[in-house]
């Protein structure tokens, strides 16, 4: 049976030889050793990675994944099918809140556009100019604050899309007028703006596709928008890589 060293199997996988480490560590891979300590896999190490690459497409967590696998070896595909049925059904579920929270929040900027499109009234605001009115609206995508933390860290993309994403989030955060540290994550603050409220509630969302761990909420009131990022203690890289300092 053919092995491989660890630079073989990123290159015959296209996982990075980091990731192969983290996954080996998380018990998602096994390895032997040679006499000089190097790491070596085995043929079967490439269809796990593929198993292990098509699950974390599905949004679902390392320990669910860890838990996929243990079913794999067993052999009887009839098992891994009705184990992941219910994981897929729970994520078409989560999905399915989070577009419903999205389009409200869609549907509240318009309504706040509207109002702020129209005339303005002479002198200070006031209670009835459209400002104050517009009133405060707090978008959540994901569960409570605490549900990350049982959460395990995995990103669906790859090296390349981690950039570009990491890109996005990045130039966002360079607009952020103020940022503090808030438990489990923190807090970024920016200039009242339904179309950046736009902008970040459908970056935000397009994050939560790839990386299931990250909780969003964004508060909207009349005089600033305000971005809470939380994320459970193993995701403590992806956080610092994606709201680190902007370029």
């Amino acid at each position: 049976m053919r092995t491989y060293r660890i630079s073989q199997l990123a290159e015959r996988s296209g996982v990075p030889a980091t990731t192969l480490r983290f996954y080996e560590d998380a018990g998602l891979l096994t390895a032997g050793r040679t006499p000089a300590g190097y790491r070596v896999y085995g043929e079967d190490a490439v269809e796990r990675l593929a198993f292990v690459s098509s699950a974390k497409l599905l949004g679902l967590t390392l320990d669910e994944i860890r838990e996929l696998l243990d079913v794999r070896e067993e052999g009887a595909c009839a098992s891994v099918r009705a184990r992941l049925l219910p994981l897929v059904e729970a994520r078409i579920a989560e999905t399915a809140d989070r577009v419903a929270e999205l389009r409200a929040f869609s549907a509240r900027l318009a309504a706040v556009r509207a109002d702020l499109s129209g005339p303005a009234p002479g002198g200070p605001c006031g209670p009835d100019c459209g400002c104050a009115t517009a009133g405060t609206t707090t978008v959540t995508t994901a569960g409570t604050p605490a549900a990350p933390e049982s959460i395990r860290a995995v990103c669906a993309l790859d090296g390349a899309g981690f950039d570009e994403r990491a890109g996005q989030w990045r130039r966002l955060v360079g607009r952020a007028g103020a940022r503090e540290e808030i438990p489990g994550g923190l807090r970024l603050s920016f200039p009242a703006d339904p179309g950046l409220a736009g902008e970040i509630a459908d970056l935000a969302a397009a994050e939560q596709d790839c990386c299931a761990f990250f909780d969003f909420t964004l508060h909207l009131a009349p005089a600033a928008l305000r971005l809470d990022v939380r994320a459970p203690a193993s995701a403590a890289r992806s956080l610092a890589a994606l709201f680190g300092d902007p370029v």
